[in-house]
Formats: C-alpha cells, sequence, structure tokens
C-alpha cells in the first residue's frame, strides 16, 4: 500500500516572502501597459506607467531585505526576476519609445535604440556591476530616465544623438554611477536631488509633456547631477564620508 504524500505546508514567512516577489513581478504588468501605450503614441502614458515601475523597483528591494527572501525562500532568485523586469522597463520600453517617435529621424532613431538594446544586454551579463560602496561601476542603462529628458527638452536631433552614444559607451567605462539610495556618502543630498527629479518630471507629466521652461531646467539640471555626481565622488573618496 503506498505511503499518503505528506505536503509541505506553506510558513506565514514564506508567503510573506513571495508576496515580495509578487510586486516585483508586478512591474512586468506595468511594463505590458507602458509598452501597450507606446505602441499607441500615448507617451504621457507611458511615461506614468514607467514610473510606476521604477516605484515598484525602489520600494521591492528594501522589503526583500527586510523580510530575508533571499533566505527564506532560497530557490527563487528575487535578483534575476528583479534583472529581467529592469532590461524591459528601464531598456526595451525606452528604445522602443525613442524609434517610435523618431525625433532624430528614423535612421538615427533605429541607431540609437540599436546601442542602447545591445549595450544594456551586455552590462546585465556583468556580475562585476556594483562597488562596495553601492556605486555602479559604468552608466547603469537607467535609459527610462534618459530616454524620458530628451522627450521633455527635445533637443535637436544630433544632441540627441550624442547624448545616446556618450551614455552607451560610458556603459562600459569604469567610471562610478551613483545608486541614490544604497550609497551611503552624500545621501541626504543625493536622495534630494533625486526627488526633486521626480518631482518636475512628475510636473511634466501632469502638463502632457508640454512642460514649461523652469521645468525643462529642473529636469536637465537634477539629472546632470545624477549623471556626474558618481564620478565625482570616485575622484574624492573622503567626500561626504563621516569623521571617525
Amino acid at each position: 500500500m503506498a505511503r499518503p504524500v505528506k505536503h509541505k505546508k506553506v510558513t506565514w514567512p514564506q508567503a510573506k516572502a513571495f508576496s515580495v516577489h509578487l510586486l516585483t513581478a508586478s512591474g512586468s504588468f506595468l511594463a505590458f501597459l507602458s509598452l501597450v501605450a507606446a505602441s499607441e503614441e500615448r507617451w504621457t502614458a507611458m511615461f506614468w506607467w514607467l514610473g510606476l515601475a521604477l516605484f515598484v523597483d525602489g520600494i521591492d528591494g528594501p522589503i526583500a531585505r527586510k523580510l530575508e527572501v533571499k533566505d527564506v525562500l532560497p530557490t527563487w532568485s528575487g535578483e534575476l526576476l528583479d534583472n529581467i523586469i529592469d532590461y524591459v522597463t528601464y531598456v526595451l520600453i525606452p528604445a522602443f519609445a525613442l524609434y517610435q517617435r523618431g525625433f532624430m529621424g528614423e535612421g538615427l532613431s533605429f541607431l540609437s535604440a540599436a546601442l542602447i538594446v545591445v549595450s544594456s544586454a551586455i552590462y546585465y551579463a556583468d556580475t562585476g556591476m556594483k562597488t562596495k560602496e553601492n556605486f555602479f561601476k559604468g552608466f547603469p542603462v537607467v535609459w527610462n530616465m534618459l530616454v524620458f529628458t530628451l522627450f521633455v527638452i527635445e533637443p535637436v536631433e544630433w544632441v540627441s544623438f550624442a547624448v545616446v552614444v556618450i551614455a552607451a559607451l560610458m556603459t562600459f567605462v569604469p567610471m562610478h554611477f551613483l545608486h541614490p539610495v544604497r550609497v551611503i556618502r552624500l545621501r541626504p543630498v543625493n536622495l534630494t536631488v533625486f526627488f526633486l527629479w521626480c518631482a518636475f518630471g512628475t510636473v511634466a507629466l501632469v502638463q502632457s509633456m508640454q512642460a514649461a521652461d523652469i521645468v525643462k531646467i529642473g529636469i536637465a539640471v537634477t539629472g546632470v547631477y545624477l549623471f556626474f555626481i558618481g564620478g565625482i565622488m570616485q575622484l574624492f573618496p573622503n567626500l561626504g564620508a563621516r569623521k571617525v
């Protein structure tokens, strides 16, 4: 007589841990909604969905660490799940939007999209992309933010193309780029600038991407700061360090 199969009970910590994976996975649905909007050239809606995906990506990590998800569910890789969704929301959809809108002209827009998706795929394969201080090594392929900036500011096509080429090349340069939450040095200042960028971006979306000049300037200035502050902190390793 066959022995009855014993089913392992799901514990409350496991249920909580798995709910974090579901939260991360919800980013894939937000990506789908964003892609639908992009295919219909509803750019404001597309960036709203990408903004929500960015918000989810910002909160799931701290929650996962607090609930010790990696230890509770060791066979489920939250990092792999996060990287899959990040590639879609940070890279693939912004590249598609850049091509679909075509404000660089058809040829340069297509080439820009190609540079974005290929350089970013290689970047995601680098297991040493982060430093001990949680800086990114090389441009961390946050194309959702960069493409949004281009959509709002609308520089001439060759300037836009130059920005894409420089950022793609910076993917492979060992310059440090900021993680505004996880880098401890200058964190209050860096978080403030990041939230200012988000605030200016929200205003631009509320204005249906027809942003006032002050909003465009705010997005540009805060964006430049976030792009270069990691490299500056790399050159000055004591900048913002706590005195013992």
